[in-house]
């Protein structure tokens, strides 16, 4: 999948760094001389609310990914991967991290988180492979499970057109230095998962 083009949709919730990844992904877009657009909403999100990032490189038109035409759909949350699916490629891949964000419907009893099969089941023959794990139990051996989002960045690098030099380089201009030893071995975890 590693062309020199690449539409990537990121999701989660409020919280969980979906910008963070658009970021680094950007960043290292620019270092690597590749033309790279991106558009986000995240207008509830420091209440838990959904966010999504489109993230194109390689592109120089619209910010926006085109129903069905994301290359590698990045989930932070697993009710969220549900809820974009639709804009996956047939030939795309999903990555989902599977521990779920309970929303106050769910924690207050007024509404029920589906059983994580129930979740996963539409991205059979939805695109080309669905990679579910759990990146928060990941983050949590490199030393802090909020390196999750980097577990994913580092899933991500496999299928995007970017050097994993560059993306790590992109990661150490945006998390502060007490923290990169944990960020870095988290994304060395996450590329492991999908290898």
């Amino acid at each position: 999948m590693r062309t020199s083009e690449c539409d990537i949709v990121i999701v989660g919730v409020g919280g969980q760094g979906v910008i963070l990844i658009s970021d680094v992904i950007g960043r290292a877009g620019v270092m690597a001389g590749k033309p790279v657009r991106g558009a986000e909403t995240h207008g509830m999100a420091q209440r838990g609310g959904s966010v999504i990032n489109h993230t194109r490189i390689g592109c120089r038109f619209s910010p926006m990914v085109a129903s069905g035409g994301a290359d590698v759909l990045v989930a932070l949350e697993p009710a969220e991967a549900l809820r974009f699916a639709h804009f996956l490629s047939p030939n795309g891949v999903a990555l989902i991290n599977t521990r779920p964000v309970l929303p106050v419907t769910v924690t207050t009893g007024a509404a029920r988180y589906p059983p994580l099969e129930e979740i996963l089941a539409p991205f059979e023959g939805l695109c080309r492979r669905a990679v579910p794990m759990d990146a928060t139990a990941i983050a949590k051996k490199a030393g802090t499970a909020q390196a999750m989002n980097v577990v994913m960045l580092g899933a991500l690098a496999r299928y995007i057109p970017l050097k994993e030099e560059l993306i790590l380089g992109a990661l150490c201009d945006v998390v502060p230095s007490k923290y990169l030893d944990a960020n870095r071995k988290a994304f060395s975890l996450g590329k492991a998962e999908v290898e």
